[in-house]
């Protein structure tokens, strides 16, 4: 197998990864909005008549960043399956599990 075929097998869909990226990077901002919010536990960000415009867009766009993350992990896996066998993709997913518990 020539250098050429794998790294052709091995193609990544860059939308995918930029997507997911910048859903990492909203899910971290509204992850450190608590400690830059001064009255984030007293508040609640959604409530229109306590809130200022910025917090409210930012909290209400995070609500849509799970499901997207687990949309595009769900195609990734999907693709995966394509380029797999299924012992092989049941191996990798299993790895991946044990390493996101013990990370």
């Amino acid at each position: 197998m020539s250098v050429n075929s794998v790294a052709s097998q091995q193609k990544r869909i860059d939308s995918i990864d930029v997507l997911r990226g910048i859903v990492m990077v909203i899910m971290a901002i509204d992850h450190v909005r608590d400690f830059l919010h001064q009255g984030a536990y007293l508040d609640d960000p959604l409530n229109l008549s306590t809130t200022t415009p910025v917090l409210f867009f930012t909290r209400w766009i995070t609500h849509l960043c799970a499901p997207t993350f687990v949309f595009l992990s769900g195609l990734s896996i999907y693709l995966q399956s394509t380029r797999k066998s299924a012992s092989e993709l049941s191996s990798f997913l299993f790895k991946r599990g044990l390493w996101l518990i013990f990370v």
